[in-house]
């Protein structure tokens, strides 16, 4: 089991910058492939970015890899997610999840993860 707790979330200005921070308990031995995903009401889930276990992989969507950043502190067990030059489009909820396959690859599709975090709010007002 792992237990995932996100972070760092809230109410911004566009323009603005946030650093979301997930924090993984439990099985993390494992060190898996974390990912974040966002979901706005009334839309899907949608993938935002992936690390490999090592931090040496990071992908991220198209939307945001000019914007965003993924990182990870395995000494920690945390994953970060900077978010720079926020736009009212990326208000959503935000989520982390966690791979722990033995040979898992930094993934944009969500059931390739095993445990999913309670979520972290971003709103973005122009």
């Amino acid at each position: 089991q792992v237990q995932l707790v996100e972070s760092g979330g809230g109410l911004v200005q566009a323009g603005d910058s946030l650093r979301l921070s997930c924090v993984a308990s439990g099985r993390t031995f494992s060190k898996p492939c974390m990912g974040w995903f966002r979901q706005a009401p009334g839309l899907e889930r949608e993938f935002v970015a992936a690390i490999g276990w090592s931090g040496g992989t990071t992908y991220a969507s198209d939307s945001v890899k000019d914007r965003f950043t993924i990182s990870r502190d395995n000494a920690k067990n945390t994953v970060y997610l900077q978010m720079n030059s926020l736009k009212p489009d990326d208000t959503a909820a935000y989520y982390c999840a966690a791979d722990l396959s033995v040979l898992c690859l930094a993934s944009s599709i969500p059931t390739r993860y095993d445990y999913w975090g309670q979520g972290t709010q971003v709103t973005v007002s122009s």
